[in-house]
């Protein structure tokens, strides 16, 4: 009882980090600010569930039969935004998958070694992602016109979207994405393997 609820928990949680950290009126504030909390929120909710069942089951694939569960989870959610008005462009595309699938990959290419899953399935993950989510980015509409052309009618005065300073923060929200979401992956990698052995 205790698994399933795990899983459906941090189902739910990535479910809506990807609506708040996806929102597109969110990125059209904060721009590619935005795109760095997407990925390292994406990637530690995703590689921690994923550990978690991958080395509870111990059957290489359920890491991504895991980000299966978060992708259907958050069109279910997203299946409102249309009442909403939003575009059909923001329903999520799957790109937890083929992250899920290097963790899996790692997993089974060393032999079920759980330190090996923890350093190279954490580090695959979180240089993955971001990259995996750049080019999800480029199939869609450009977050920032869809936010002018959809402007949410109950937005108060002053969160009425401005036009953000592109390059501001950040020089490339890909490298510094990627760059933190290895390094972390790993401590959730591990968290998720410790979580295990209570």
């Amino acid at each position: 009882c205790t698994h399933y609820l795990f899983i459906v928990v941090v189902a739910v949680n990535s479910t809506l980090l990807t609506i708040n950290a996806g929102d597109y009126i969110f990125y059209t504030d904060w721009a590619w600010t935005s795109y760095v909390v997407f990925p390292i929120s994406q990637t530690l909710m995703l590689v921690v569930g994923a550990t978690y069942y991958l080395t509870f089951t111990g059957v290489p694939g359920t890491a991504t039969y895991y980000a299966l569960i978060m992708t259907v989870y958050t069109w279910i959610a997203k299946g409102a935004w249309f009442a909403l008005g939003y575009p059909y462009d923001f329903i999520v595309t799957p790109v937890w998958l083929p992250s899920a699938m290097l963790i899996d990959l790692a997993y089974w290419a060393t032999k079920k070694n759980k330190h090996s899953l923890i350093l190279f399935g954490g580090v695959l993950c979180g240089m993955s992602l971001p990259l995996f989510n750049m080019v999800n980015l480029i199939t869609v509409a450009d977050p920032l016109e869809t936010a002018f052309k959809y402007p949410r009618p109950t937005l108060p005065p002053y969160m009425t979207p401005i036009e953000p300073q592109v390059g501001k923060f950040y020089n490339s929200p890909v490298a510094l994405g990627a760059g933190a979401g290895a390094v972390l992956s790993v401590t959730f990698a591990a968290l998720g393997c410790k979580l295990n052995t209570w």
